[in-house]
């Protein structure tokens, strides 16, 4: 007996192979091509800023890889993401670029703000020099982000609420202040709330960039070159 003449693949009962071990096709199956995915409607970047150790790539990787880490060491320069999303329709090939938050890496940093469509500041509620350091961070996009740029102002480590120096009114304070920039509590190391503000975040870009509100209050695409409208917005605190 030749080996293997007693065995049969798996799942492989009816099934006819031509010379050679192919399996012989015919008729519709024979045509039968894989479908390539579809591509991207949409690719958007954004950008995740905030002082060293407020949990900005814990952030990232519980939103892209669903996992996280209590040791991270701390970003060098920037480090980035791609995750694929479907909202309102549309597929969208999101790229987050997650930011080194010691000073010397600023003049990297600087330059992926410019091609940002939504920016995610982040600070710590446990320590309160993080959010003493949003007005620095505020500063850098003033200076390198584009006017469009949708922003969301993000308190981490909501899973050590005992140790809280930082009041949800405080932060909630410091957004109203800016025009636009919305707010919200997460918690990286629960999956609390991690989802919810990226796929929020890009929701409002997809409605201010691609959508406009008819008279009956329901959003209709439009068309725009280069994905881009020009607005302007006062972001600085009075």
């Amino acid at each position: 007996m030749e080996p293997g003449s007693g065995l049969q693949r798996r799942g492989g009962a009816g099934r006819e192979f031509a010379a050679g071990g192919s399996p012989a096709l015919s008729g519709p199956q024979s045509r039968r091509r894989k479908q390539p995915p579809r591509p991207a409607d949409f690719k958007l970047q954004v950008i995740i800023i905030g002082s060293r150790g407020v949990g900005k790539t814990s952030l990232m990787e519980r939103f892209t890889d669903d996992t996280f880490c209590e040791a991270c060491k701390s970003t060098v320069g920037v480090d980035f993401k791609i995750k694929t999303v479907e909202l309102r329709g549309k597929k969208i090939r999101l790229q987050i670029w997650d930011t080194a938050g010691q000073e010397r890496f600023n003049s990297i940093t600087s330059a992926y703000y410019r091609s940002a469509k939504g920016i995610i500041l982040v600070y710590d509620i446990t320590k309160k020099e993080t959010f003493e350091d949003l007005p620095k961070w505020m500063k850098m996009i003033d200076k390198y982000a584009s006017e469009d740029a949708e922003l969301l102002l993000v308190g981490n480590k909501l899973d050590c609420e005992v140790d809280r120096e930082i009041t949800r009114q405080q932060g909630e304070k410091f957004a109203q202040q800016i025009t636009g920039m919305r707010f919200c509590e997460a918690s990286a190391k629960d999956n609390f709330n991690v989802d919810e503000i990226f796929l929020k975040l890009v929701d409002d870009i997809l409605k201010k960039t691609f959508f406009f509100k008819d008279a009956s209050g329901y959003y209709e695409e439009r068309v725009v070159e280069q994905y881009t409208i020009p607005a302007t917005r006062a972001r600085n605190p009075t």
